[in-house]
């Protein structure tokens, strides 16, 4: 691989972050679930088929640190704690892979997933 491929290849990543972080600013305090499918959607390969390895990869991780980034209220934890209850409903077979994405990312959103939580009580 030469020096202009890895700058290349460390460009986009850069640009793709950027763009992450720019939805994640843009978001009203709202969160809608919307916005949490789409940063979850990044980890697809993940939770459909458990790869790459048994790892999330970057983009995934990229996302769950986007998502972290704004849940930064109690409000906001709150709304993204039940979009990812809706989530782990939607996808049963799938539900272990997304309630370990954040972990795995390094990541905590400040509540557990788990089908058991309740997100009224998130402060």
């Amino acid at each position: 691989m030469g020096f202009y491929q890895m700058d290349s290849q460390k460009a986009t990543r850069i640009f793709g972050i950027s763009m992450l972080v720019s939805l994640a600013i843009s978001v009203s305090a709202a969160n809608e679930c919307s916005t949490v499918r789409a940063f979850v959607s990044a980890c697809h390969p993940f939770v459909t088929y458990g790869t790459p390895d048994p790892f999330p990869g970057s983009p995934c991780c990229d996302a769950m640190m986007s998502l972290n980034a704004i849940a930064d209220s109690a409000d906001d934890r709150r709304v993204i704690c039940g979009c990812m209850m809706d989530l782990i409903t939607t996808f049963n077979p799938n539900a272990t892979a997304i309630a370990t994405l954040p972990g795995l990312c390094g990541v905590s959103l400040g509540f557990t997933i788990d089908p058991d939580t309740d997100c009224s009580f998130i402060s």
